[in-house]
């Protein structure tokens, strides 16, 4: 790749970026075009430019716009896999959970799960405990505090409100947490630095072939102006998540299903209205589900249902059955809580890419492993897989690139140590960054809450948004309160995270969507506004206009079980 190939990558990640790389897509033959922009695309493209490739990725949407900002929102082993025997898969999702929180501290943060036992229900005491020790054995000891168990009086102690119907006992383990959006934009951001060419916005409409009748790039469009390029690369990877099958149709009409997609839903209730007081884990009493109870700042969420889905994966919502069993699972764990759908705040659902399994396996018990295979007309593709493993694939989609380009076209690439590099934004001291943001936010008269999400969310970009708030004071007044989110993250947003619209900004570079009552709706116009003074966006009152209009459909949808 030449100097003035790489130049892009010198910009900020930001709208003006986005024009700027656009602009180049149809100026060159990339070595390898990646399309779709979740966490294994801008992980994969990440690898591969930092190997030497000269690398394009298109998505259709926003980052992370798909499955990888509607998890459970968790980097873990996967407790439950130790069930089915499957220790490769466990020790290597904890391997990946010590590597995050060293290189991503301000995003991925330790937390403390209470596994309750109850008669009849699940592992017993002795099993559990079994348990907890392969699974500190497994991360070899390191990352997280070790388990601890609990009698039945310890359990109560720390969750009073639990039910204690045929309660036994249980564990106190670690795993951790991540604002999964953030964690996609942070490598989406270093795939950018490291020379990634890399387009939101824009989807494939079809493909390129060259006189073998292979695939030699893609027809792609800019879905916010409309206009076309053709993308020629030498490779092309398909990492679409739940839209796998769909663009190896697009490729080959007649290619037959590899995925069973399900449906995973989430719903958020207010501060304190279920009683608990951390993260629980635990077996739903309606099915045996295992589940999770989890904190998101005052707030709580519990999921997730594990369901087959058949539809187009962007229109997957919460359904009035999903919103109930989760509803129901939760008021068997907290008898007292009596929740109700008035209760809900929120909702969100993802569809789960998984690999078809054979015909008697459920959807829950459906495997989380990745594959990298290769269509018959050349098209590399990447499927299944979980979030904590992103690394990990990424890390084998480029080398098998690597070596299909190195085979097949004569290009050479060289090698990569992600696993040593941190994140942008991550700190080389987490705690001394959190206090320092803490100590500036609270001279300009940002609430202690707002400072520890700026901290969280943006490591030491923090310390741009504060310097920003210095020059404009008004700026650093919150979008909604009581919500921690600043005025100034909306102008950030678009200025170094490559916010396009305003669903970019209120879904996933915030998280209103999720967690305010009405979804954002009584600041999205707010929002527009000023994202549309922005000089990379300078939007319309008629775009304005329309993109409250397409932001309040998105609320709407999201929230129609709730009513």
């Amino acid at each position: 790749m030449t100097e003035s190939e790489r130049s892009a990558g010198e910009l900020p990640f930001s709208a003006a970026s986005r024009a700027a790389q656009w602009a180049s897509l149809g100026g060159r033959t990339f070595d390898l075009l990646v399309v779709g922009g979740g966490i294994t695309g801008v992980g994969t493209a990440r690898e591969a430019a930092g190997r030497g490739l000269d690398v394009a990725l298109v998505e259709r949407g926003d980052f992370a716009e798909g499955t990888s900002s509607r998890s459970s929102r968790l980097i873990h082993g996967g407790l439950r896999y130790l069930e089915a025997l499957d220790f490769g898969l466990v020790f290597e999702a904890l391997g990946e959970r010590r590597r995050l929180l060293e290189l991503a501290p301000h995003l991925v943060r330790p937390l403390r799960f209470l596994f309750p036992v109850y008669r009849g229900a699940g592992p017993g005491m002795m099993m559990l405990a079994a348990g907890m020790w392969l699974y500190d054995a497994l991360s070899l000891f390191s990352g997280v505090r070790n388990h601890r168990m609990l009698s039945r009086g310890g359990v109560l102690g720390r969750e009073p409100g639990l039910s204690r119907g045929g309660l036994r006992g249980g564990a106190l383990y670690s795993d951790a947490q991540v604002d999964d959006a953030r964690l996609t934009l942070a490598v989406a951001q270093a795939a950018h630095e490291t020379g990634a060419t890399l387009v939101s916005r824009a989807a494939v409409t079809d493909f390129l072939h060259g006189p073998d009748g292979r695939i030699a790039g893609a027809v792609v469009e800019d879905t916010l102006g409309g206009a076309r390029t053709e993308v020629r690369a030498r490779l092309v990877l398909s990492a679409t998540g739940p839209w796998t099958d769909e663009i190896r149709c697009l490729a080959n009409p007649a290619a037959p299903p590899r995925l069973r997609p399900t449906k995973g839903v989430h719903i958020e209730l207010p501060p304190g209205r279920l009683g608990n007081r951390g993260a629980i884990i635990f077996r739903s009493p309606v099915d045996g589900r295992v589940m999770f109870v989890l904190p998101w700042r005052d707030a709580t969420y519990v999921g997730t249902t594990d369901t087959d889905f058949a539809g187009p994966p962007g229109e997957v919502a919460a359904g009035v059955g999903d919103v109930e069993y989760l509803i129901r699972s939760a008021n068997a764990l907290f008898p007292s809580a009596r929740l109700t759908s008035a209760d809900v705040v929120g909702t969100w659902a993802g569809v789960r890419p998984l690999l078809a399994p054979g015909s008697n396996v459920s959807a829950g018990q459906t495997s989380r492993e990745h594959e990298i295979w290769r269509e018959p007309g050349g098209l590399l593709c990447i499927a299944g897989g979980k979030l904590t493993t992103f690394r990990v694939m990424a890390v084998e989609a480029a080398e098998r690139a690597a070596s299909i380009l190195r085979r097949e076209h004569g290009v050479e690439s060289g090698a990569f140590y992600s696993e040593h590099l941190p994140l942008p934004g991550a700190p080389a001291d987490w705690e001394a960054l959190r206090a320092r943001i803490g100590r500036e936010a609270r001279a300009l008269g940002i609430t202690d809450a707002s400072a520890e999400h700026l901290a969280r969310a943006h490591g030491t970009a923090a310390e741009e948004i504060l310097q920003r708030i210095r020059a404009r004071p008004e700026i650093g007044a919150q979008i909604l309160p009581p919500h921690p989110y600043l005025q100034a993250e909306v102008e950030h947003a678009v200025r170094r995270e490559m916010a396009m619209t305003l669903d970019d900004v209120l879904r996933r570079r915030t998280r209103l969507f999720d967690e305010a009552a009405d979804g954002g709706m009584t600041v999205a116009e707010e929002v527009a506004l000023r994202m549309a003074r922005t000089p990379e966006l300078q939007w319309t009152p008629e775009q304005v206009a329309a993109q409250v209009a397409a932001y309040g459909e998105r609320v709407q949808r999201a929230r129609a079980a709730l009513h």
